[in-house]
């Protein structure tokens, strides 16, 4: 039933409404949550300084947000970017009239900025094999890494699964992972042989005795990735550690531990693993999500052609060689 009662002050005044929203109706993890919360927050902020007092929700205009979204161009964030925090704006709203606490959108009548889809990046063969070598499993830090990382990889998994998985959501003697994905969704995917012996090689460290031939599961449930306080790690935190193993690894390039999802579902399918199946791997919930992957798998064959073919090689000039001319 619509709210009567409108709410006063600016935005801060139901961005908490709009958050137990997305938690208890929408089912949302709380790592989406938190980037609606930090994209509205900005928001909020922004109307605060451009209308020199607090905006109430209902007092939002077309001019309003589009004077935001000129704002974000001068702190010079990319379209993508621009779009995600249009997108947040859109969905606070969207709850808002349905809530009866503003009856207008201002930003459903923005339209979003054209933006070419990038391709995922993704790690070579060569590349993520070494990756996962590089942990020094001599050290405690090295054993619970080498876990991380091999689960990422293996299992593709986001990094906001990874670090939502307790010590029940592993099942060793059957290679299995029990994984809680968007919108709460559930999951039971496999693991590599060498992600068992990592992950197993861990838990011995933490429960303190071999898990071999025992029920391990039976122990009090715990996160299964904790940081040196013993608290659940944190997405921030992986990517810290993925950072410290780029520059240990002296990488060419950049990657996140989202790169190691793409990297795992490319070399799946470059490997002749069928979409559906990298789809269930993925929880993709449309296989159109999945068929990206088919992209990446083209553009590498492209490159090697281009590479390879003599009727295909051109010189830095752009001109054919001189035999085909």
């Amino acid at each position: 039933m619509a709210r009567e009662s409108k709410i006063s002050g600016g935005l801060s005044s139901c961005r908490e409404l709009f958050e137990h929203y997305l938690l208890n109706e929408r089912g949302a993890s709380e790592h989406t949550v938190r980037a609606y919360s930090l994209d509205l927050k900005d928001f909020d902020t922004f109307l605060t300084k451009w209308a020199k007092k607090p905006m109430p929700p209902d007092k939002v205009t077309v001019v309003a947000v589009r004077s935001y979204l000129g704002e974000l161009y001068r702190r010079g964030l990319n379209s993508t970017t621009v779009n995600r925090r249009l997108s947040s704006i859109r969905s606070l709203f969207r709850f808002l009239r349905r809530e009866g606490i503003s009856a207008e959108d201002p930003a459903g009548k923005t339209p979003s900025l054209n933006t070419p889809r990038p391709l995922p990046t993704y790690l070579p063969v060569d590349d993520a094999v070494r990756l996962m070598e590089l942990p020094d499993t001599t050290t405690s830090e090295g054993i619970r890494d080498k876990a991380m990382l091999e689960i990422l990889y293996g299992s593709a998994l986001r990094v906001g699964e990874l670090t939502a998985l307790d010590n029940y959501d592993i099942d060793l003697h059957q290679r299995l992972i029990r994984v809680k994905g968007k919108g709460k969704k559930e999951r039971i995917i496999p693991m590599t042989k060498k992600a068992a012996s990592a992950i197993g090689a861990y838990l011995s460290l933490i429960l303190g005795t071999s898990l071999a031939g025992t029920k391990w599961a039976n122990e009090k449930s715990f996160p299964l990735f904790r940081n040196s306080r013993g608290r659940r790690f944190t997405t921030d935190g992986v990517r810290r550690i993925l950072r410290n193993y780029e520059k240990k690894g002296d990488f060419s390039f950049h990657f996140t531990p989202h790169a190691l999802r793409h990297s795992a579902a490319t070399h799946l399918l470059e490997d002749g693993t069928d979409l559906r199946s990298i789809q269930e791997l993925l929880g993709h919930s449309n296989l159109s999500t999945t068929q990206r992957y088919t992209q990446v798998n083209f553009a590498h064959l492209q490159a090697v052609y281009d590479n390879s073919h003599p009727r295909a090689r051109v010189k830095k000039t752009g001109h054919p060689p001189k035999e085909f001319e």
